[in-house]
């Protein structure tokens, strides 16, 4: 199964994502094989203000541990975090089949 992950900064929490980030992006990379996608999201001024994460992992718990786990939400860069299963309906430009 894959879920979602949807995070907003904390609106006083551009220094803990500068000081975090090396951080986040090694975790990131060890556990790569879990990731669908991950991206930053952007504000009006193009600055970065929460991320997206789609996660393959088989239970909501695993996709709460591996957010716990981020550098980013150790730190307390979140001010909302939102989990939610994800069902693809096209993936890379292609229709996934139902299951």
């Amino acid at each position: 199964m894959a879920f979602m992950i949807f995070t907003r900064d904390r609106s006083d929490g551009a220094s803990i994502r500068d000081a975090c980030r090396a951080e986040h992006y090694r975790y990131l990379q060890a556990n790569a094989h879990l990731l669908v996608a991950s991206g930053g999201l952007l504000n009006d001024s193009s600055a970065y203000s929460g991320g997206l994460i789609l996660l393959n992992v088989a239970t909501m718990a695993e996709a709460e541990a591996f957010i716990a786990g981020d550098p980013f939400t150790r730190e307390g860069l979140f001010g909302e975090v939102i989990l939610m299963p994800w069902v693809p309906a096209f993936l890379d430009g292609k229709q996934v089949p139902k299951n």
